[in-house]
């Protein structure tokens, strides 16, 4: 009897000391890789620069082909390779919704179509509008206008 009470006992401890609740805790590759991937990411995305259009234009103005230029090089440089590129179109107040929406979509085209011309792959890139839905100023004036009227560009996972 004092046997089985005492097996019953070891038993017990054996069962509790395997039935902690507290998870481990490790560093997998793949924790380490997001952490490392995160960083090229925010490292490209600080370096990205916006190109801007003349009032009511999706042409790409010649003072803005450095800006695309750079940001060609960025997204075919080793790191950004694997990742995704979106090309958001943006506009003014001027115009209505369903025209800006339009001429978002027009001026993302027209920045990934010179995207591909140097060398970025159109499978990475995507684009969007946001038409005047994000202005970055609210101003009335031309020169508030004159920075909305933009491309901005982002990689992605």
């Amino acid at each position: 009897m004092k046997k089985l009470v005492f097996l019953s006992a070891v038993f017990a401890a054996v069962f509790m000391a395997g039935c902690s609740s507290k998870a481990p805790t490790t560093t997998t590759n793949n924790d380490m890789y997001s952490k490392d991937m995160a960083s090229i990411i925010n490292g490209i995305n600080s370096r990205v620069q916006n190109i801007y259009f003349d009032f009511d234009k999706f042409n790409i103005r010649a003072d803005q082909q450095g800006a695309l230029n750079s940001n060609a090089a960025l997204f075919n440089s080793g790191d950004a390779m694997g990742l995704r590129v979106l090309v958001e179109g943006n506009c003014d107040e001027w115009g209505s919704d369903e025209y800006n929406y339009a001429l978002g979509v027009k001026r993302a085209k027209t920045a990934k179509d010179a995207l591909v011309a140097q060398g970025v792959s159109e499978s990475r890139i995507e684009i969007a509008s946001n038409g005047e839905s994000k202005p970055v100023c609210t101003e009335r004036s031309k020169a508030c206008d004159a920075q909305n009227r933009r491309d901005e560009f982002r990689v992605m996972q």
